[in-house]
């Protein structure tokens, strides 16, 4: 007799001691042995075993030692051959077995097949099965069988054979028949109450409990059991699947991919899965460009009606439906050796299936692609496995979809509309209001305004200065140098042929070249491209043609222009990318700090990219929930954001070396310490300040960049100044405050009181100015933190 030994008997901490016994089988065999079923099947084989269990009354009795089996093993085999029968041999996976231990002594043909394939060193354990959960699994037994308490612990076992000769591995549900088998209490076993059971109820994870109330070897099991195995890897696999779809990781495909090899039984299967786009007909990557497709290999798009044959197209694309090519070679032949065929063959592909599944609501498609090296490995037949799988494929297609476009919204919220995480609360109960009167019908429904009282604005911009004379620069200069390289290529021609026309365009170049000398105003640089390209081009196209001198230079000429404007774009080129370059930096780092900032106290925050970045910031108690607003956040905020300018002109006063184009920074903070109504505007869908008297801080908003020192011609802001400007004397007492203190930190130097010039509508208006120090070894993850704040604001 084989036997499969897990844990010996004796190892194991159970509440019940295991003694292997035989008396009810006995007991069976007795009532058919009876003078009263003489003429039952069973009473001859009955009368035999009978006698058998006479002779060796330890097999009724019972034992702990495991060796007996095999001392006993014929006896055993005869006892329990009934219960194995010859037709279910090769049907059911069946052994009798020792409850908890697991140690097999009889098995199913089918069954010791398994064993057998598994290899000598495999022992039968269960899956996820603490020695803790089996001690409590045994005390739930003891109360259902001794005390008729129910107790629903039902929790499947499930084994993981292994296949050697396969290299597979099985997955298998258990199901234990403890008919032939009996529980009785030993001297030692203490007597349980309804209290007690109530408390164990209520102590599932508490084994001490259990073993007090229960204590080890305190009752005895007499008997064994039949367990019986169900494959259910497929179930698990389907489950896998499942569990790995709601994934998101770089490893998701690799881990289907080994799913469908395990579903299929195809070691080096392949699976690839990529998005076909209905409206351009053509295929494409995931959005997560995860996809590993075997239909792109490698390219990031194909257009379909010139890649696939005609009957892929009408199947997969327009039915919707599945195909499989089970001969890569042969779809090859009838298709005359077509794209889709060649790019499966330099894959080492024989064998494919193509299965579509709805993506989207704009009739998209996912294209799961399930592929072989071997021509009839994937085929019409068992492309019919797949009907279980898809509909997991299609939720989380549908999920993934979902998400995705979730992804979108978000971005669209947070990059092109003004609704801010910090008030997004008033727009979803105005939502929500609205929402209310549709269901009831409400007459006229409308949607809440959304306007928020008595809060404080706060003011910032870091602009590049001499923005506009730096692009007329730019211009003059990428001009100049093409109307230079124009005349050169003009005396060339007229050095060949002195034809009057060159002369005369080398004069109108000219007199282009002195006006640009003198300045550039408005609509020469259109009236000079256009010039270009209707007078000097024909010229150009024209000696092209010939065996001209100058066609080197035209040639030279031509691969200067940008290919999109015809124009020489190098100086212009070089301004541009700085700013972006200058704008990006200074966003970026504004951004970061705009979040630590929202961990202080929330806050409204909208920023905007112009030569430079402005931003505005609203604090106030009618902005926030659940949270109380005091006057500290405020001046916190304002401390912030001075240091916040500090920091960004450290970023931009760095970021010259890093520009083709030199630029400087000038910066300017306004104080408003009135506070003031904000309203979103539906139409704009924006906020702006509501009311007459608060549109006064709009216009100093607008106006005050490009004011003067009063009675002098100096610009307010100035390339290393931070200007402050205000217009109560409280306010730069509060500010010089926290100019001292930035002092101390060695951020900023001296600082001057001055007045603005009179704006349209605006007066008496004064400022601070104060010097940056710039730092050299300035990193943009330095920051003071937020104690060093409120200690600065509270003393």
């Amino acid at each position: 007799m084989k036997i499969l030994h897990t844990s010996k008997i004796e190892e194991l901490e159970l509440p019940m001691q295991l003694k292997i016994s035989f008396e009810n089988v006995y007991m069976m065999y007795k009532k058919y042995a009876s003078t009263a079923q003489e003429k039952h099947p069973y009473h001859g084989a009955a009368k035999n075993i009978i006698a058998e269990f006479k002779k060796h009354p330890i097999l009724r009795e019972g034992f702990t030692d495991t060796s007996l089996l095999d001392t006993y093993s014929e006896q055993i085999e005869k006892i329990l051959d009934p219960l194995f029968p010859e037709a279910l041999q090769l049907n059911e996976i069946k052994a009798a077995s020792i409850p908890f231990s697991f140690t097999s002594f009889k098995f199913s043909e089918r069954f010791r097949n398994i064993i057998d394939n598994a290899g000598d060193s495999y022992e039968l354990s269960v899956r996820n099965f603490e020695d803790n959960l089996f001690y409590i699994h045994a005390c739930t037994m003891i109360l259902h069988q001794m005390y008729g308490y129910e107790v629903d612990l039902k929790r499947p076992f499930f084994f993981d054979i292994p296949n050697e000769k396969t290299g597979t591995l099985k997955h298998y549900r258990a199901a234990f028949n403890g008919d032939f088998g009996k529980i009785e209490p030993t001297k030692d076993a203490p007597k349980i109450s309804l209290e007690d059971y109530h408390l164990l109820l209520n102590n599932f994870d508490n084994v001490a409990i259990w073993k007090e109330k229960f204590p080890p070897n305190s009752y005895v099991f007499k008997g064994f059991g039949i367990i019986n195995l169900f494959d259910v890897t497929t179930d698990e696999i389907i489950s896998d699947i499942r569990t790995n779809l709601l994934r998101s990781d770089e490893n998701l495909i690799l881990d289907l991919q080994d799913n469908i090899r395990k579903f299929y039984n195809i070691p080096d299967l392949k699976l690839g899965y990529s998005i076909f786009d209905n409206f351009n007909t053509k295929i494409c990557e995931t959005a997560t460009n995860k996809s590993n497709s075997i239909v792109l290999h490698k390219q990031s798009e194909i257009a379909c009606n010139n890649y696939f044959c005609e009957s892929i197209m009408k199947t997969v694309f327009q039915k919707k439906e599945a195909i499989a090519i089970s001969d890569v070679k042969n779809y090859g032949i009838n298709t005359n050796e077509n794209s889709f065929f060649k790019n499966l063959s330099s894959q080492g592909i024989q064998s494919i299936a193509l299965i579509p599944i709805k993506a989207t609501g704009n009739n998209d498609l996912a294209l799961l692609e399930i592929a072989s090296p071997r021509p009839y490995e994937l085929n019409s037949v068992n492309l019919n496995k797949l009907k279980d799988i898809i509909p997991v494929f299609e939720v989380a297609v549908k999920r993934a979809s979902e998400e995705y476009q979730n992804v979108l919204e978000a971005t669209i919220q947070e990059h092109y509309t003004s609704i801010h995480p910090a008030v997004k609360w008033r727009f979803n109960t105005a939502a929500n209001n609205y929402q209310n009167q549709l269901l009831q019908n409400v007459e006229n429904p409308s949607l809440d305004a959304i306007v928020f009282q008595d809060v404080y604005p706060l003011f910032g911009q870091t602009d590049i200065k001499g923005s506009s004379i730096a692009r007329n620069t730019a211009i003059q200069q990428d001009l100049t140098t093409q109307l230079n390289l124009a005349i050169d290529i003009l005396n060339q021609a007229f050095s060949q042929h002195k034809l009057p026309i060159y002369e005369e365009l080398i004069f109108r170049v000219t007199s282009y070249l002195s006006n640009l000398t003198k300045g550039l105003k408005a609509g020469d640089e259109i009236g000079m491209i256009d010039f270009l390209k209707r007078d000097i081009y024909p010229v150009f196209n024209h000696l092209k043609e010939g065996e001209s001198v100058a066609n080197k230079q035209i040639t030279a000429y031509i691969d200067r222009l940008d290919p999109k404007l015809q124009v020489i774009y190098e100086k212009r080129k070089d301004y541009e990318n700085s700013v972006t370059l200058l704008n990006d930096s200074l966003s970026a780092l504004l951004d970061q700090k705009q979040e630590e900032a929202q961990e202080m106290f929330p806050h409204y925050f909208e920023r905007y990219k112009t030569d430079g970045i402005e931003f505005n910031m609203y604090i106030g108690q009618a902005l926030v929930q659940n949270k109380r607003f005091d006057e500290l956040y405020l001046y916190n905020l304002r401390l912030w954001q001075l240091q916040v300018m500090y920091e960004l002109e450290n970023l931009a006063h760095q970021a010259r070396t890093e520009m083709r184009h030199d630029l400087r920074v000038a910066s300017l903070i306004l104080v408003h310490s009135t506070p003031l109504s904000i309203q979103f505007r539906m139409d704009e869908k924006q906020f702006d300040v509501d009311g007459a008297y608060n549109i006064r801080y709009e216009i100093i908003k607008k106006r005050i960049d490009k004011a003067h020192l009063k009675g002098t011609k100096k610009r307010l802001t100035s390339p290393g100044k931070i200007a402050i400007v205000y217009s109560q004397d409280k306010d730069a007492r509060e500010y010089l405050k926290y100019i001292t203190f930035l002092q101390s930190k060695k951020m900023l130097g001296s600082y001057e009181l001055v007045e603005i010039e009179d704006l349209q509508g605006v007066s008496g208006l004064k400022a601070i100015r104060v010097d940056l120090v710039y730092n050299k070894n300035y990193h943009q993850d330095e920051r003071i933190s937020f104690e060093d704040l409120v200690k600065e604001i509270s003393s």
